[in-house]
């Protein structure tokens, strides 16, 4: 779907809704006074106007009445309504909005949520149902054994339809299940995607070519945390994990190293700030910047509902950020679509054993709309996600010492100063445990969402350790926003026990502690749960680890560099006064499509003394 085609979309959709709330009742106020020979006269305009109130307030008690006949065919009550004190709950979004530009994280959510004394609620913004939870058993019914009551929806794909397109985040059914196929499977699917069978898999869960690859991606990034230690110069690691998982995906999908290491860095002190952290002023800060910025976008979008489009009806606020990502991918691709004319033209059929998924996709397509679709949808997840788990883990190194000791001595112990190996890395027990805790307290998508079906359900009965309003099943209207907080969900005491807030990795290695996640492991899903899980958690998992095996065989020590970070980064003073994480925290901890460090992470790190292991 091209750009324009894009714009067009969600244009005719809110100018469908705009004629059906004001234009169509003066029409059929017209008609009816038409038919009945009445002259409306002076009062036109006041009886244009009643009509639409009057319709407005019928559709409102209209669905309400539908809800309640489906809810008791169904056996189930409403979901607890937030009530404001202005109509359409305007008030609430109006302190909403101005909650999450200053407040924590997501303790907005989470006020509400403690006021209700429930883990799910319709926030009912401008009489439109919207749910948001934290409840463990309604998100696994969404995600796993409900899965087929919901999708990712059209209000979804209608924000990020310019930026993700036909990628498989924003896909539902048979798209969505062609590429699933291709990058987990890779054997002959049917569809627009139809390609020829690889000779393995492009996410194996222990490919000796992908520690190849974070070897040499580590190294370099490694080599300048080296020069900066050796100078005592502090470095904005959020800014470095990100390049260093950029240069590993591209290379990973493209068979080309973007070589995002090479450039200019940020400097202390005089770093210009993007949409998240550090930026440049060069070729690869214009793509980072437009990157976010996308990001944010639609997480604005998100959160004002399905009224977005009014306020980006003759401005697509995307589409700048989307041609600079554009002018990045596209002649990657181009040059991938004519060495394979090439190839053909020449009679020779390529490696396939030694293919690129982006060569894979050229296979597919010649259509460089969907292959780049495709490419922008993984690398979403390569770089923000693993970048944001390392960001999160070297801060927790930062302020708890005691673990980056343990940690280390570890990591020592198993692969001495040698290369890890998939072997290796599946010993190193505290690591796993050191990046669980990590994810279960800042998994990189914090928030996420699905939308009912057009057909109405009954979530379970909601997770009895928290909420204390009933037991019955609850009614979910169809074609709904359904958004679930893996980040609340893991930070719930009900769950995970009083020191939920806290950073421990040891509750991954008691058995006592453990027993609680193993006997319900839908508590923990950082890589979400069900038939959408995510297929590169095994990536991930992998190089992370290599990486911080890496990085801990060379460094000892590490400290947040406070005088290198923005003023308006660090928590506000007012943050000591509140409770859980927000009383500690020393970084400001924020969230787009994925969570990030504002302002970015700037840390010394402390070289090792060499141990002769």
């Amino acid at each position: 779907m091209s750009s324009s085609s894009e714009r067009v979309c969600f244009r005719r959709r809110i100018i469908k809704d705009i004629f059906r709330v004001i234009g169509l009742p003066p029409l059929i106020l017209s008609a009816l006074a038409h038919l009945l020979h009445v002259r409306l006269r002076w009062w036109s305009l006041p009886a244009y106007l009643l009509s639409i109130a009057l319709a407005a307030v019928a559709r409102v008690h209209y669905t309400d009445f539908v809800q309640r006949r489906e809810a008791k065919q169904l056996g189930a009550r409403l979901i607890p309504r937030v009530v404001g004190k202005w109509p359409g709950n305007i008030d609430v979004m109006l302190k909403m909005r101005k909650a999450f530009a200053s407040n924590y994280l997501y303790n907005p959510y989470l006020e509400l949520f403690e006021e209700y004394q429930c883990t799910t609620l319709n926030t009912r913004i401008l009489w439109m149902d919207n749910i948001i939870s934290m409840d463990e058993e309604h998100t696994k019914y969404v995600l796993a054994t409900g899965f087929s009551n919901f999708w990712r929806g059209t209000a979804q794909r209608e924000r990020m339809e310019s930026f993700l397109g036909d990628g498989i985040f924003n896909r539902d059914d048979q798209t969505w299940k062609e590429v699933s196929i291709m990058l987990i499977e890779c054997n002959d699917a049917q569809g627009p995607l139809k390609h020829r069978a690889l000779a393995r898999p492009f996410f194996a869960r222990d490919r000796i070519s992908d520690f190849e690859l974070f070897d040499r991606h580590s190294t370099r990034a490694l080599s300048i945390l080296s020069d900066m230690a050796a100078a005592n110069q502090p470095c904005d690691v959020q800014d470095l994990y990100a390049r260093f998982t950029i240069d590993a995906a591209s290379e990973f999908l493209f068979g080309k190293n973007m070589d995002t290491l090479s450039r200019q860095l940020p400097t202390p002190g005089s770093a210009s700030l993007g949409e998240r952290g550090s930026s440049t002023n060069d070729a690869w800060g214009t793509f980072v910047k437009a990157f976010e910025a996308v990001q944010r976008i639609i997480t604005v979008r998100a959160r004002m509902g399905i009224i977005w489009p009014v306020f980006e009806l003759f401005n697509d606020k995307t589409a700048p950020h989307v041609d600079t990502i554009r002018q990045w991918l596209d002649p990657l691709v181009r040059q991938t679509l004519e060495e394979k004319a090439a190839f053909k033209q020449a009679g020779v059929d390529g490696n396939q054993e030694g293919k690129t998924f982006l060569q894979h996709l050229a296979d597919s397509t010649n259509d460089v709309g969907v292959i780049r679709y495709q490419l922008l949808n993984i690398l979403l997840a390569a770089r923000d996600t693993t970048a944001c788990l390392l960001t999160f883990v070297t801060y927790f190194l930062a302020l708890h010492p005691n673990v980056a000791r343990k940690l280390r001595e570890e990591v020592l112990d198993v692969c001495g100063h040698g290369t890890p190996t998939y072997e290796t890395i599946k010993k190193l027990k505290y690591m796993k445990a050191v990046i669980d805790e990590t994810l279960r307290l800042f998994p990189p998508v914090p928030l996420n969402q699905r939308q009912s079906r057009p057909t109405s359900c009954a979530l379970p009965p909601p997770d009895r350790t928290f909420s204390t309003i009933s037991d019955e099943p609850l009614y979910m209207p169809k074609s709904t926003t359904f958004f679930y907080s893996t980040l609340l969900m893991q930070w719930n005491k009900a769950l995970w026990g009083h020191d939920a807030d806290e950073f421990d990795p040891e509750r991954w290695i008691d058995p006592n502690r453990l027993s609680k996640f193993t006997s319900n492991p839908m508590m923990f899903t950082p890589f979400s749960a069900g038939p959408r899980i995510c297929i590169g958690q095994n990536y991930a998992y992998n190089e992370a680890s290599f990486f911080l095996v890496r990085l801990m065989q060379q460094f000892d020590t590490f400290t947040l560099a406070t005088d290198a970070q923005p003023q308006s980064s660090l928590p506000p003073p007012e943050w000591k006064c509140g409770r859980g994480r927000q009383a500690v925290e020393m970084i400001r901890p924020e969230a787009a499509m994925t969570l990030f460090v504002k302002s970015g992470l700037w840390v010394r790190l402390g070289k090792a003394a060499y141990l002769g292991h």
